[in-house]
């Protein structure tokens, strides 16, 4: 039987190996990337399209891959649909990778 700190390890190696899926896709990671830099506000769909030279459909083919492991989410303000990046799942993303970095010491060499 797994302990509840087991379940929630395996959960957290499941989110975190289908986010890095994800962002292993060239395009996705340029348009996770260019989100990064667009700020907290997000950019608009359009934007992302010019800046990239995406085609529509593809674009949103990769943004709803994004979408569907909470990296990003979708505003609309009018006729303009922005993407959000949601900078907590990246920084949960980069704390689980980082969480045992360093646990393993280097054996010391005898003297």
């Amino acid at each position: 039987m797994q302990t509840t700190a087991q379940t929630a390890s395996a959960s957290n190696i499941e989110s975190a190996a289908k986010m890095l899926a994800e962002l292993g896709h060239a395009t996705r990671l340029s348009i996770f990337r260019y989100l990064v830099k667009g700020g907290r506000n997000g950019v608009p769909v359009g934007e992302i399209q010019a800046a990239l030279e995406v085609p529509g459909s593809t674009l949103s083919h990769h943004i709803t891959r994004l979408v569907s492991v909470g990296l990003v989410i979708q505003r609309r303000e009018g006729r303009t649909l922005y993407c959000v990046p949601q900078y907590d799942a990246l920084d949960g993303l980069i704390d689980f990778l980082q969480d045992e970095c360093c646990v393993h010491e280097e054996p010391k060499p005898d003297s």
